[in-house]
């Protein structure tokens, strides 16, 4: 009888147990990155009245006689599950679809979480403003071009977005052309001076002319705007003509790259030659010095401006020799024009947004995009394994698995949404169930104690 007494009482403290994780799991219904529990029981130790005993030739085999001493907590499981996505239209709000957590750190203590609710602190840094941990990711950082990269390859590092901070000007080194040359256009008179030049391209009748004006703005190292105009007819078949002017130049060089030659002229002379083939692919470009005719072909134009002793030069691409992807020569109207080009004059940052990678892009007032960081993601063997630290958050256990931090999306980890954050788990209609199966383990339990006592009473009234 005192087997029973102790048997129910396990039951009564095991069920309570299980009645406070399902009160945990309640209470954060609505709680960001809340992952539900479940407990799980099984069989205490049994007390062997006799042992099994084999079959012999005039008897079977007998099986043992046990009693269970009771219950106990097998496992208190965390249930790993996606929770649903709540959209918040916060732009630093983040939320993960599929397996993984974000890294955060207090101090030197790192920490895992699948609660995204973060912000930017006064000091530019990505934190949850709950509790001030920041957010772990990679920052960008300057090549020696001045452009910027993120390598996702070295150790994680608190993420810094620099809300309003200066972008400095970017001097242009490449600028792209693109689209036809009129092939059915008549060539330019070799002895025309400069302005029959003009004439014969600015001739209103679309049919006559026999070249292309185009312009761009390019950018010195100062982000001061120069225009960038290029003049282009044909001289003879096949073979056209291009002059370059950039405002406010005092000299202008140009060289056909991968030749080492130069072509140095006053600003409006300066000169290259586009060759095309019949069918109208370019095929060669030369500086009047040296030439190219495979791969890339393009020119280096370096320029001086008053007042600047520094020469600054930049890289006109005209495309691939026999293709088509630059500039063409078809019997279409003109549309050559300068498409684009890399400078920029300075800018301060004005907003950001964060992509399914995990990327954060800075908007410019300059019109710029660049990146700033990347987030940090963390999977592991076995996340439920993972410890509790409060807040949300877990950490390193030694069944969880060390951290496998990278980038979202790849290696099995899920990707990150901006503007919405994932709810708990928790699913009501589970938990009411659980709750009523619970109390009724738990009246059941209570009633073996009650019954119990009630026979050792009988016992004690036998001495009567």
């Amino acid at each position: 009888m005192m087997r029973s007494l102790y048997s129910g009482v396990s039951g009564l403290k095991n069920h309570q147990v299980r009645m406070d994780v399902i009160g945990n799991n309640i209470s954060n219904v609505n709680t960001h990155g809340f992952k539900t529990e479940r407990v799980t029981f099984q069989d205490m130790i049994s007390q062997e009245l006799s042992g099994a005993s084999e079959p012999k030739d005039n008897i079977g085999g007998i099986n043992p006689k046990q009693v269970g001493l009771g219950s106990l907590i097998a496992a208190i499981d965390k249930i790993m599950t996606q929770g649903s996505l709540q959209t918040t239209g916060k732009n630093t709000d983040v939320a993960i679809s599929g397996e993984g957590f974000f890294v955060v750190k207090n101090g030197d203590k790192e920490f895992y979480t699948r609660a995204g609710a973060f912000n930017v602190d006064k000091n530019g840094y990505y934190v949850n403003p709950a509790t001030g941990v920041k957010v772990q990711g990679w920052n960008a950082r300057r090549d020696e071009d001045g452009n910027k990269f993120i390598n996702t390859a070295s150790s994680v590092e608190d993420i810094v977005i620099p809300l309003y901070s200066k972008e400095p000007a970017k001097a242009t080194t490449n600028v792209d052309f693109q689209s036809n040359l009129n092939a059915a256009a008549l060539a330019v008179p070799p002895d025309a001076t400069d302005e029959e030049i003009q004439k014969y391209i600015n001739d209103p009748d679309p049919n006559k002319r026999r070249g292309h004006l185009t312009s761009i703005k390019v950018y010195d190292d100062q982000g001061n705007t120069r225009q960038l105009e290029v003049t282009l007819w044909k001289v003879r078949e096949n073979t056209w003509k291009a002059k370059f002017n950039v405002s406010d130049s005092s000299q202008l060089s140009i060289d056909v790259k991968g030749t080492g030659g130069e072509n140095t002229q006053i600003p409006g002379n300066v000169e290259l030659e586009l060759g095309f083939s019949p069918d109208g692919r370019i095929v060669s470009v030369s500086d009047g010095v040296d030439s190219m005719a495979a791969g890339k072909l393009n020119a280096q134009v370096t320029m001086r401006i008053d007042g600047n002793p520094t020469p600054q030069s930049f890289t006109m691409n005209f495309g691939d020799a026999g293709l088509v992807n630059g500039v063409t020569q078809y019997s279409s109207d003109f549309t050559t024009k300068a498409v684009n080009q890399d400078g920029y004059p300075m800018g301060y940052m004005e907003a950001f947004s964060i992509d399914d990678t995990g990327t954060v892009t800075g908007v410019f007032s300059n019109g710029v995009r660049q990146p700033l960081a990347t987030i940090a993601m963390a999977t592991f063997t076995n996340p439920a394994g993972l410890n509790k630290v409060g807040d949300t958050m877990f950490s390193y256990s030694l069944n969880s698995g060390e951290a496998n931090i990278g980038e979202a999306g790849l290696a099995g980890k899920g990707k990150i949404n901006a503007g919405l954050l994932e709810m708990s788990n928790v699913d009501l209609s589970d938990q009411f169930t659980d709750m009523i199966v619970t109390q009724r383990g738990f009246q059941a339990n209570s009633r073996t104690i009650v019954t119990s006592d009630q026979m050792i009473q009988e016992v004690l009234g036998l001495k009567r």
